[in-house]
C-alpha cells in the first residue's frame, strides 16, 4: 500500500548498526529522517551518506534523528561505513538499519510484494526504488517523501530546509512560499481571516492579493 503524506510511518522492528530498534520508540517525541538505499557500497549513496554525517548537528539542533536503511545486513554496512569514513572524511554518526529480507522496503512500498525475500543476489538496479527519503514528525505522520534516482545525489539542504519548514508551519498558522529559507517572510494561510492576523501580527502585512499575504516570519 502507498504512503502518503499525513499517513502514519510504519512501525517496525530492525536490526541496525547501533542495536536493535523499535522505529515509533525510537523516534520518541521530536522528528525523524529515514532515507533509504539500494545497497551497500554504492557510489551515489556513499557520498550521500558522508555528507549526512557531517550534516547531523544540524538536525540535532532541530530535535530531529537521522537513520539509514540499505537492502543489505548489518555485517556489510559496518564494512561501507569504513568506505564511507575514509573517502567522504565523515564517520557515520546514526544507525543504519539492515534490511536483508526486504521487509522494512516493503512495508514503505518501496520494493513490490513479489521482490522476494532476500537481498541476496540483487543488485542496485533491482532495489533502485529503494531511494526515498522519508520525513517523520512526533505524531508519527509521514510529512515529506521524496524519491530519487539512482543516478542522481540527493539534496540533504533541501531536506533541511523543508524541516524547518515544516517545523515553522507546524506551530504557527503559515506556509512558506517558493525557495524560501530560515529567516525570510512567509504567508498567512487562508484559513486566518484578516481580523485574526490582525491580533497575531499587530505590525501588519503586505496583501498581494486576498488570498496571498505575505508576513514577517513569526518567532
Amino acid at each position: 500500500m502507498a504512503i502518503r503524506l499525513g499517513d502514519t510511518a510504519p512501525d517496525f522492528t530492525a536490526e541496525t548498526t547501533e542495536g536493535t530498534i523499535s522505529f515509533h520508540d525510537w523516534i520518541g517525541d521530536g522528528w525523524a529522517i529515514l532515507f533509504s538505499h539500494p545497497k551497500d557500497f554504492t557510489p551515489v549513496c556513499t557520498t550521500e551518506l558522508g555528507y549526512m554525517a557531517g550534516l547531523k548537528s544540524e538536525f540535532d539542533k532541530r530535535n530531529c534523528k537521522i537513520i539509514g536503511l540499505s537492502v543489505d545486513p548489518v555485517g556489510s554496512h559496518e564494512g561501507w561505513a569504513k568506505d564511507i569514513e575514509e573517502t567522504q572524511g565523515h564517520a557515520v554518526n546514526y544507525p543504519l538499519i539492515g534490511d536483508p529480507e526486504l521487509k522494512v522496503a516493503k512495508l514503505y512500498d518501496m520494493l513490490p510484494a513479489e521482490a522476494g525475500e532476500t537481498s541476496e543476489g540483487r543488485t542496485p538496479v533491482d532495489n533502485q526504488t529503494v531511494r526515498t527519503v522519508f520525513l517523520v514528525g512526533p505524531d508519527k505522520k509521514v510529512k515529506l517523501s521524496l524519491t530519487y534516482p539512482m543516478s542522481t545525489g540527493r539534496n540533504f539542504d533541501e531536506v533541511l530546509r523543508v524541516l524547518d519548514s515544516c517545523q515553522l508551519t507546524a506551530k504557527h498558522q503559515v506556509a512558506t512560499p517558493v525557495n524560501w529559507k530560515q529567516g525570510e517572510d512567509v504567508i498567512i494561510v487562508p484559513a486566518v481571516s484578516d481580523e485574526q492576523a490582525k491580533q497575531k501580527y499587530p505590525e501588519g502585512w503586505k496583501t498581494l492579493k486576498p488570498y496571498l499575504r505575505i508576513v514577517s516570519q513569526p518567532k
